[in-house]
């Protein structure tokens, strides 16, 4: 039976995978890395850190050190949340679905802490989320499960009773490890993905969702 709903928060609640890809283009040149929007995209989903350590490997620069150029892809991010950020089609629905049935819900994220706040200020989300817990505050992020069966324990339930909303790969396959039931929400861009096949339902946005799918998932 269904007792809570965890939301992962970027490409699901707010529509950030842009603000993502711009705030990653322009500080990785600065480091003689230059993306494309392909090669972002095959990082979605992941820690800042962990997409730092990824083209470090690949293309190690001397200068500024790995955390510093962290650091500035999350304040750019932050900075461009708060400037342009928008809500995900659906998301005031999909709330208010699961709201009006005394639903608790959750946000996941691979984002940092400071990030997250951002975005609950920005689209006023703040009364409607229970709990908020964050990768970075877990050894490793997703695709490891850590994420999310830390959030089901301040939730005080146990994984198969959660429901998780996904956009990316890494995030699916987090949440199927974490023997979770899982809605995937691709955009077109990784909606051919062969992961999203282990997911439990796949919709192409939250005003898809319907209750009754709820009933298919968890019979």
């Amino acid at each position: 039976m269904l007792k809570a709903v965890i939301f992962d928060m970027d490409g699901v609640l707010i529509d950030s995978e842009p603000l993502w890809q711009e705030a990653e283009i322009g500080v990785f040149s600065q480091v003689g890395i230059p993306l494309t929007a392909a090669d972002v995209r095959g990082t979605m989903g992941l820690r800042v850190d962990d997409v730092v350590a990824y083209w470090f490997f690949r293309r190690p620069w001397t200068e500024p050190s790995k955390k510093a150029v962290e650091d500035v892809i999350v304040e750019t991010v932050v900075a461009l949340v708060e400037a342009e950020g928008t809500a995900c089609d659906g998301v005031d629905e999909i709330i208010a679905l699961f709201k009006n049935r005394n639903i608790p819900l959750a946000i996941a994220s691979s984002s940092p802490r400071r990030l997250i706040e951002a975005v609950l200020d920005k689209l006023s989300l703040r009364q409607h989320i229970s709990i908020i817990h964050s990768a970075e505050r877990e050894v490793r992020g997703k695709p490891h499960p850590a994420v999310y069966l830390t959030t089901a324990q301040k939730l005080g339930l146990r994984p198969e009773q959660c429901l998780v909303f996904e956009d990316s790969p890494n995030g699916v396959l987090a949440a199927k490890a974490a023997t979770m039931r899982c809605v995937a929400v691709p955009t077109s861009a990784v909606q051919d993905d062969p992961i999203f096949a282990i997911a439990d339902l796949t919709i192409t946005s939250l005003k898809d969702f319907r209750w009754d799918h709820v009933d298919q998932i968890f019979r």
